[in-house]
């Protein structure tokens, strides 16, 4: 009678292959815990920045860049228009005050000048002879006095002579009568004589100025004439470098058309475009720095251009001081404008940590240099060189500062090789 043999469950093949699989799940589980279980990562020293916080001087400032620039401009606007006759000077040149630099020509402007010199001539000639016949009819007016006047006396002299002869019976009433009114007559006739002469005398007066004014007038407006004349040529209004000549030879140009620039060299000043994220905390009078080998020097915003275009605004600023001899027009300038008066803070050098964490976390070293754990913090202000650290840090401490964009969520770094990174 045939007996059904069992088959063993656990042949020694099974077991060996179990056995294995267990110590593989171990030894995974132990790796995984010893490196993710806890957040733990393993870095390399060499690969960090760890830097040291620290309690010193902060103040917020922005870095720009400024174009040195004369101190001042003066435009060349054509006060009159005209042809291009003659060109005196080249294209950046140095110029002085007074000295031509093109002279233009316009035919209307010449004719109207000839024609206010006539007018003025006229009036001259007119106030001449207004001038003659009042000198004239004063003379007339003078000898009338003087003969109605020598016509009064010898009227009295006979007056007085007959008055006597009528007192002694001598002279009829008739005669006397005579006399006495002749007398009276030229007495008026003097009186008449020498209010009339008054008379003419004011109105010659009043003439004249009238012809005066008249010319003076004239005169004015050739004097005008020939200053809107003597503008067709042009000259430098003040010391500088003449730059942007826009002129040649027969060309017409236009009244109020501009033809070129001087540049005043007795300074320069600095213009400097800054993001308009800044534009409410600019004002006169802010300091910004400027570093030329070891000598720093300081510049002031003396004014600011409040007009936003492509996301900048314009500053001009001006050299505290001696400026720097080596520097030319044309030349960048790598400035630090101070947004804040400098006060004690808790500093960190900036660094990549802040992209991946915001400010909000940090990376803080043990004090053994071996290890780094996550901390919150709290961040202030910042410049281009530091972050005013408000919560979080003391000072001594030292914070993991390079990029964090490879540690994920880990929560404690491993450091290798500790020794070399605290010793850099």
């Amino acid at each position: 009678m045939d007996r059904i043999i069992e088959k063993k469950k656990w042949t020694p093949k099974k077991i060996a292959t179990i056995v294995g699989i267990a110590v593989g799940v171990a030894i995974l589980t132990t790796i995984f815990l010893s490196t993710f279980g806890k957040s733990r990562l393993r870095v390399e020293g060499e690969r960090m920045t760890i830097a040291e916080v620290k309690k010193a001087g902060f103040r917020e400032f922005i870095p720009v860049t400024g174009t040195i620039q004369p101190i001042s401009t003066i435009y060349l606007d054509l006060q009159e228009g005209g042809r291009v006759e003659e060109i005196f000077v080249e294209d950046g040149v140095i110029l002085k005050k007074g000295q031509a630099i093109l002279r233009l020509g316009n035919t209307d402007l010449e004719l109207s000048l000839v024609n206010q010199e006539t007018s003025v001539y006229n009036l001259l000639s007119q106030m001449q002879i207004a001038q003659n016949g009042a000198r004239q009819n004063t003379i007339s007016r003078l000898n009338q006095t003087v003969d109605v006047e020598s016509e009064v006396v010898e009227a009295k002299r006979i007056y007085e002579i007959n008055e006597k002869l009528l007192t002694n019976n001598v002279l009829a009433q008739q005669d006397f009568n005579e006399s006495e009114n002749r007398y009276k007559y030229l007495l008026e006739k003097k009186k008449l004589v020498k209010e009339i002469s008054e008379q003419d005398s004011l109105a010659s007066v009043e003439q004249m100025k009238q012809v005066e004014q008249s010319y003076k007038g004239a005169q004015n407006g050739l004097e005008l004439m020939r200053r809107k004349f003597s503008d067709l040529t042009v000259c430098a209004p003040v010391d500088g470098q003449l730059t942007s000549l826009d002129a040649e030879i027969g060309q017409s140009k236009g009244k109020g058309e501009r033809i070129g620039q001087i540049d005043v060299l007795s300074g320069f000043k600095v213009r400097v475009d800054v993001d308009e994220h800044y534009i409410s905390r600019i004002y006169p009078g802010l300091e910004g720095q400027y570093k030329q080998g070891d000598t720093t020097y300081i510049l002031v915003i003396k004014k600011v251009y409040t007009q936003v275009s492509n996301g900048r605004f314009a500053v001009d600023m001006m050299f505290r001081g001696k400026a720097p001899e080596s520097i030319r027009r044309g030349q960048s300038l790598q400035i630090r404008i101070a947004l804040s008066d400098e006060t004690e803070a808790l500093l960190i050098p900036r660094g990549g940590f802040y992209q991946q964490t915001g400010g909000n976390w940090i990376f803080k070293v043990t004090k053994s240099g071996d290890k780094a754990y996550r901390i919150p913090i709290r961040i202030g202000r910042q410049n281009p060189d530091f972050y005013e650290v408000l919560e979080g840090l003391e000072p001594g401490e030292k914070v993991v500062v390079n990029s964090y964009e490879n540690y994920g969520d880990i929560q404690e770094l491993i450091i290798n090789n500790w020794q070399l990174t605290i010793d850099n």
